[in-house]
C-alpha cells in the first residue's frame, strides 16, 4: 500500500503542476478552450486516483473544484482573477493534503479540514453568482441534420449524456428511476444504455455501478429543469446536457471531454451524441456493401466517417474532431508505452556501478600497457570504448530538462508580486536545457532566493519606474544555456540595480569591512553574499534577515558551482550561476605536479603549450599578444621539490575568461569518476573533488572556475598595490590547509 500511495502522490503532484501552469496561462489572458480542458482533466485525474487509493477527503474536495471548472467550461461562469486565485488556493490545499499522505497519514488533518471547508464555501459561492454573469459564445452554424425513422430532427431535441459514479448503488440510488422522472418533462426519443466503464469480470465489484446513458430527449423544459432531474446524484455522476439547436462546437467540446480510451471513430461519435447506434450500424452496413463492390472492382473502401458525412448523418467538422481525438489518444498511449518509471535510488546505484567499472577499466588498461602484449592492449582498448559508451548512456538517463524547475517560479512571481503590489512578468528561456537530475533537485532553493530578491529588492514600485521612464510592468528573466562543460543559469531583472555605496555603508556598519578599506567594485558587490548581510531597512517575510544570499552561495558551492553578479545602476542586475552538468563522471585531462596527479575537466581545456620564461611577466603570460594570467599549482598547493626544467601550461576557460594552469607533466585524457571530498576540505578553493586512478592512487579534480577567479583576483590586487600573501589570499586559509591539497 505504501508503494501505491507513493505512486499516487507522485502522479497527483504532476497533475497539480499542470493545473497551476494552465491557471496562470488563463490569468495571462489565454482563453483557449484547451487550456481549461487541460485543467479539468488534471483535476478529474486527481479525483479518480484519490478514489482508487481511498483517500476520500482529497476525492471530495477535488470533486467540488471540478464542479466549478465544469461550469467554467460550459460558459455558465466568466473567468476572473478571483476565481483563478481561489482555484490556485485549491491547488495549494490539495498539495498540503498530499504532503500528509506522503508522510503516511491517510486521515484528514483537522486544521486542513477547516481551511478546506472555507475554500469549499468560496468555490460554491462562485456557482451561486453564475446567474449574474453571462459569457458570450460566438455564433456558429447549427447542426440541423435531418434524422430518419420514428424520431424527429436532432435540432429539435435535447441530448443528455450521463455516466453514473461507482457508489450510486451503495447510496441507494436507482439509475433507471431518473429515466421515469425524466418522462414527466417530455419524451425520450432514443435511449442508449452504455457499459463502457465495465472492467473485466475478475475485477468487477457487484456493488458498484458501471452504467451510462445517451439520451435523445424531446421537451419544452429548461436546461435547469432537466439537470434538476439528476440533482440527487449530480455530485456522483458526469452529466452533460446539450440543448436543442446545439452548435457544432458543443458536440466537439463533448468529444474532447471523452475519456482517454482507445475507441473507434464511430464509437466516439455515438458517445458524444452526434449519431445514434442505429445510424452507426446503418453506416457500417453501407460500408460493407461498398466493400463487396470494391473487392470486385479493386476500388478503395471509404472510411466510416466519409460515409456518415456523405449520407448527411453528421457534420464533417464533428467527424474531424472525432478523428483528432482518436489520434491524440493513440499518440498518448504510444508515448506512455515508450516510458518507464524507475526509482531514483536504483538509477543512482547504476551510476555508482558504472563509476566502478570505469575505474576497473582504467586499471586493466594500465596493466595491459605494462605487459606490452599487443593483443591484450587491443582487447582492453575495445573494452574501454564500450565502457565509455555505457557511461554516456547511463549519465544520459539522469539528464532532465530544467524547464520543470523554471515553471514553478511562475506561481512564485505571481504571488510575491501581488503581495508587494507590483506588476511583474516572468520570462523563461532555455527551458529545454538538460543537466543532471541531482543538480536540478538542489538548485531550486538558491533560485527561489534569487527570484524573490529580484522582485523585492530589484524591481522598483510602479510609480518609481514610470518616473524613470520605464514601463510600469517589471521583468524578471530565467535563462539557461550550456557553456563548455557547465550549465549557466541567469536570474535577470530590469530594476534599479545594486547600490554599491549603500552596500559598502551597510558592510561598514555591520563590521564586515573597515572604514577606509580599499575594495574594488566587484568585491563590494560580493559582500551581499556574506552571512548576516542585508540592505533591507526593515524585516519582512520576504527579506531583511541577512540569510538568503549566504545560503545561495553555500548551496551553489556545494554543487561545485560558482555565482557572479553583474549590475548596472538604473538598468538592473544579472546573477550568473555556473554549475557542472553532472556530479558523477566526466571526461578529464590528467596532469602531474611532482608526485601528485591533478585532473582538469576536459571540456574546459582550450590548448596546452610549453611555459617559457621570456614570455612571462610576473604571473601573466604573453599568449600570442594576449595577456593570460596563470597560476602555478606547485606554489598554490605548496608542493615540495624543485620544479622541472620544462613546465607546461594548460589554457582553460571559465565564464568566457581564459586562465593558465602551470603543471609539470601532461598525461592525456582520462575518464574521471568524481568522488566528493570530506568535511576537512569543504573550505578549500580550487579543488572540486577527487578520483581514483587505474594504479589505485588518488588524484584531485581541479575547480577551473575557482582557479580562474584566484588568478584574476591576485592580478587585480597586484595592480592596485594591495597584495597580501598570494597563497593565503588565494586559498582563504593558512599554509597547512594548502599542504592538505596535495594527495601526497
Amino acid at each position: 500500500m505504501n508503494e501505491i500511495l507513493s505512486v499516487f502522490v507522485q502522479e497527483a503532484r504532476e497533475q497539480l503542476a499542470v493545473m497551476e501552469e494552465n491557471l496562470l496561462r488563463m490569468e495571462r489572458g489565454e482563453q483557449d478552450a484547451e487550456v481549461l480542458n487541460a485543467i479539468f482533466r488534471a483535476a478529474h485525474t486527481i479525483k479518480g486516483a484519490a478514489g482508487v487509493v481511498e483517500i476520500h477527503h482529497i476525492e471530495k474536495f477535488t470533486h467540488i473544484l471540478e464542479n466549478l471548472l465544469d461550469r467554467l467550461r460550459n460558459h455558465e461562469i466568466v473567468v476572473n482573477d478571483k476565481i483563478i486565485t481561489t482555484l490556485l488556493q485549491g491547488c495549494d490545499h490539495i498539495g498540503a493534503l498530499l504532503d500528509l499522505v506522503e508522510q503516511g497519514i491517510a486521515e484528514e488533518n483537522p486544521e486542513l479540514a477547516s481551511a478546506g471547508q472555507a475554500l469549499v464555501e468560496t468555490l460554491r459561492a462562485f456557482g451561486k453568482d453564475a446567474s449574474d454573469e453571462k459569457s458570450t459564445v460566438p455564433a456558429e452554424s447549427v447542426a440541423t441534420v435531418e434524422r430518419t425513422g420514428d424520431y424527429t430532427t436532432l435540432s429539435d431535441c435535447w441530448h443528455i449524456s450521463i455516466r453514473f459514479g461507482r457508489d450510486v448503488l451503495k447510496n441507494g440510488i436507482d439509475p433507471y428511476a431518473f429515466l421515469r422522472y425524466l418522462l414527466q418533462l417530455g419524451e425520450i426519443v432514443h435511449l442508449t444504455t452504455l457499459f463502457d466503464a465495465m472492467p473485466p469480470a475478475h475485477e468487477m465489484d457487484p456493488e458498484c455501478c458501471y452504467l451510462g446513458f445517451e439520451i435523445t430527449f424531446r421537451s419544452n423544459a429548461t436546461k435547469e429543469q432537466i439537470e434538476n432531474v439528476f440533482a440527487f446524484c449530480r455530485d456522483e455522476c458526469d452529466l452533460h446536457v446539450l440543448p436543442p439547436h446545439s452548435k457544432i462546437s458543443d458536440f466537439i467540446e463533448l468529444i474532447e471531454r471523452l475519456p482517454e480510451e482507445n475507441m473507434r471513430l464511430g464509437e466516439i461519435l455515438v458517445k458524444s451524441g452526434a449519431i445514434t447506434h442505429e445510424e452507426l450500424e446503418e453506416g457500417l452496413r453501407r460500408q460493407q456493401a461498398v466493400a463487396k463492390i470494391a473487392q470486385a472492382t479493386e476500388q478503395k473502401v471509404p472510411p466510416i466517417g466519409e460515409i456518415l458525412v456523405e449520407k448527411k448523418v453528421v457534420q464533417p467538422e464533428i467527424v474531424e474532431a472525432a478523428a483528432t481525438k482518436q489520434k491524440l489518444v493513440a499518440e498518448k498511449k504510444s508515448a506512455e508505452a515508450r516510458l518507464i518509471r524507475v526509482q531514483a535510488d536504483k538509477l543512482d546505484h547504476l551510476i555508482d556501478l558504472v563509476g566502478e567499472l570505469v575505474i576497473a577499466s582504467a586499471s586493466a588498461n594500465l596493466l595491459a600497457q605494462k605487459c606490452g602484449q599487443s593483443r591484450l592492449t587491443e582487447a582492453t582498448s575495445v573494452i574501454s570504448r564500450l565502457v565509455e559508451s555505457i557511461r554516456d548512456s547511463a549519465l544520459q538517463l539522469r539528464m532532465v530538462q530544467i524547464g520543470e524547475t523554471f515553471n514553478r517560479f511562475n506561481r512564485v512571481v505571481r504571488d510575491v508580486s501581488k503581495e508587494l503590489g507590483k506588476n511583474i512578468e516572468l520570462v523563461i528561456s532555455g527551458a529545454d536545457t538538460e543537466l543532471d537530475k541531482s543538480v536540478v533537485e538542489k538548485i531550486g532553493d538558491p533560485l527561489m532566493h534569487l527570484v524573490r530578491n529580484a522582485i523585492d529588492h530589484g524591481i522598483e514600485p510602479a510609480a518609481v519606474r514610470l518616473a524613470r521612464g520605464k514601463p510600469e510592468r517589471g521583468r524578471v528573466e530565467l535563462n539557461a544555456y550550456h557553456d563548455s562543460s557547465s550549465i549557466v543559469i541567469e536570474v535577470v531583472d530590469d530594476g534599479g540595480g545594486l547600490d554599491v555605496d549603500k552596500i559598502q555603508a551597510k558592510a561598514i556598519e555591520r563590521g564586515l569591512i573597515q572604514a577606509g578599506q580599499t575594495l574594488t567594485e566587484q568585491e563590494i558587490i560580493n559582500l551581499i553574499f556574506e552571512p548576516g548581510f542585508s540592505t533591507a531597512d526593515t524585516v519582512t517575510n520576504l527579506s531583511g534577515r541577512g540569510v538568503g544570499m549566504d545560503v545561495v552561495r553555500r548551496n551553489i558551492q556545494a554543487l561545485r558551482g560558482s555565482i557572479e553578479v553583474k549590475t548596472q545602476p538604473g538598468a538592473g542586475s544579472r546573477f550568473i550561476i555556473r554549475l557542472p552538468l553532472t556530479l558523477a563522471i566526466i571526461d578529464g585531462f590528467l596532469t602531474a605536479v611532482g608526485q601528485a596527479s591533478y585532473v582538469i575537466p576536459l571540456d574546459a581545456v582550450v590548448e596546452c603549450l610549453e611555459l617559457r620564461a621570456d614570455d612571462t611577466r610576473g604571473h601573466v603570460l604573453n599568449l600570442r599578444g594576449e595577456a593570460l594570467p596563470f597560476i602555478r599549482l606547485r606554489e598554490l598547493f605548496a608542493i615540495e621539490g624543485a620544479k622541472p626544467a620544462r613546465e607546461n601550461v594548460v589554457v582553460v576557460t571559465s565564464g568566457g575568461q581564459k586562465t593558465g594552469i602551470v603543471v609539470d607533466q601532461l598525461l592525456g585524457e582520462f575518464q574521471t569518476v568524481i568522488k566528493p571530498l570530506g568535511n576537512l576540505f569543504k573550505y578549500l578553493r580550487g579543488i572540486g573533488g577527487a578520483t581514483i586512478l587505474g594504479s589505485g592512487e588518488v588524484a584531485l579534480i581541479l575547480d577551473v572556475g575557482a582557479l580562474a577567479q584566484i588568478a584574476s583576483q591576485r592580478e587585480i590586487r597586484q595592480q592596485t598595490g594591495n597584495a597580501p600573501n598570494a597563497l593565503a589570499s588565494a586559498l582563504g586559509a593558512h599554509e597547512p590547509l594548502a599542504r592538505a591539497a596535495s594527495p601526497c
